[in-house]
């Protein structure tokens, strides 16, 4: 990948090789987050289904191909992934994974005072105190993650065939 890519608005400045230094320490921050979460005995796969909401609502296409490979390995299936943007609307996912996905969804658009609340007591109610900061960390640090690949206009590239079928 080169520093820069042109896209319709012109040339876009990859700011992760622009300023390396700055996107290590958020790196290093992000495997921090998943290290408390697996410390705290978070599932990879809530770990997982959280980073693509958020990045489902940041509209982060970089982001959605590589956690949505990240999910796969996991464990994930493929209808839940197809189904993960309506959430609310299935009885698919737990209610751990439902209070995840709630808070998530909070953290990302924290605008929204009731919203936050609401998914905040949820939470509360089904996580212990490590688990619910290492969710709210996750969500954080993709958050972070989504803002650098959307504003840097990161390429997403398709998988070859004989990878996607293995």
């Amino acid at each position: 990948m080169s520093d820069t890519a042109a896209g319709p608005e012109g040339r876009r400045v990859f700011i992760d090789k622009q300023n390396p230094k700055v996107y290590h320490a958020l790196f290093e921050t992000a495997v921090e987050a998943r290290a408390a979460a697996a410390d705290a005995g978070l599932d990879r796969v809530l770990v997982e289904l959280v980073n693509l909401r958020v990045s489902q609502i940041n509209a982060c296409a970089y982001c959605l191909a590589l956690h949505t490979r990240a999910a796969l390995r996991a464990g994930e299936t493929p209808q839940r992934l197809g189904v993960l943007a309506a959430w609310r609307d299935t009885e698919v996912f737990t209610a751990r994974e439902r209070a995840a996905l709630a808070l998530a969804e909070a953290v990302t658009e924290p605008a929204d005072a009731a919203l936050q609340e609401d998914a905040y007591e949820a939470a509360r109610r089904v996580f212990t105190d490590d688990e619910l900061s290492a969710v709210i960390w996750v969500a954080i640090t993709i958050n972070a993650f989504n803002r650098v690949s959307v504003l840097s206009k990161h390429p997403v590239r398709a998988v070859p065939r004989q990878e996607r079928d293995a």
